[in-house]
């Protein structure tokens, strides 16, 4: 069985940066009492969150006394109100919002100034969608589907980014009819080139393989829209969080398979996946091995007796 691994899948830009932020800031706090603390999963990947875990960095959950602790803001971006809330509790804040997601903040917050509602496409109630919602001033609505705009009221001034992990064609077409309903809103183009350019590469790769696995957390949206996409494509799809939910039987059909990773997803992990399914083919040749070698000894000791 050949394995080809998708060239973007693993860490994005924005990911390692939270880490190394939240590393950092563990590395700084040893031996002090304060305590280092993400204010929700610094990124939707349960087995990093158990990897930072063990290097004691903790969640934030009902503790409001920070003083002396650092607590880092997770890379999909909080609102405005919270930030101020976290500066309250007297904790020292390190910011690991991935820039990409910085930049649609900056742009829903000038608009919002000028008077703009905004419209974001994307998953309502994802961390960062959340956090966008907030520099809307109260003038913000969630789409994830061209048949959400009927839900939309009358709006005079508009403004549309995307979830920065959203499906780059379908914010073509949500864009395309938002642009026929309200003729003079201003349209961004704010998913990350790092999720465009994985998006393009898995539906190439799709083409050229017999199935698909995609490796990361249930829980990342960019990972689902992987998933999606490869079943787009007609191919059969299988998503995995580690290399222990791959089951051999399922591939016995199948001479190429690719892989490919989230945002949020570790190259160790990846790599795990991938040796695994390339196992598959010295197992198969084992089995047959086997088989052929009782078959073979049978036949010689048959021989014996003629």
């Amino acid at each position: 069985m050949k394995v080809v691994v998708a060239k973007t899948a693993g860490f994005c830009m924005g990911v390692r940066r939270a880490m190394d932020i939240a590393l950092d800031a563990a590395h700084k706090d040893k031996g002090k009492n304060g305590g280092v603390f993400t204010d929700g999963p610094l990124i939707h990947n349960p087995q990093v969150l158990e990897l930072l875990k063990g290097k004691g960095i903790g969640t934030v959950k009902d503790k409001t006394d920070f003083s002396g602790s650092t607590v880092v803001i997770r890379a999909h971006g909080i609102t405005p109100a919270r930030r101020k809330e976290l500066e309250a509790t007297g904790a020292n804040i390190c910011d690991a919002t991935c820039p990409r997601v910085t930049r649609v903040q900056s742009i829903i917050r000038r608009y919002s100034t000028l008077g703009y509602s905004t419209i974001i496409v994307g998953d309502e109630g994802h961390a960062e969608v959340v956090g966008l919602l907030g520099y809307a001033d109260g003038k913000g609505y969630v789409v994830g589907a061209v048949g959400d705009l009927d839900k939309l009221p009358p709006l005079d001034k508009v403004c549309v980014v995307a979830q920065t992990t959203q499906d780059k064609r379908l914010y073509k077409q949500i864009a395309a009819a938002l642009k026929e309903k309200y003729s003079n809103c201003q349209i961004f183009d704010t998913i990350c080139h790092s999720t465009s350019e994985r998006q393009e590469e898995v539906m190439s790769l799709c083409r050229e393989v017999d199935a698909m696995v995609v490796v990361g957390g249930r829980g990342s949206a960019n990972t689902t829209r992987l998933v999606q996409i490869c079943q787009g494509e007609g191919i059969p799809t299988f998503h995995v969080e580690t290399e222990e939910e791959l089951d051999f039987n399922k591939f016995s059909d199948y001479a190429v398979v690719g892989i490919t990773a989230g945002a949020s997803t570790p190259q160790w992990l990846t790599k795990r996946v991938e040796d695994k399914i390339a196992s598959y083919e010295k197992h198969k040749v084992g089995r047959i091995w086997s088989g052929t070698k009782g078959v073979f000894n049978t036949f010689v000791g048959s021989c014996v007796y003629l």
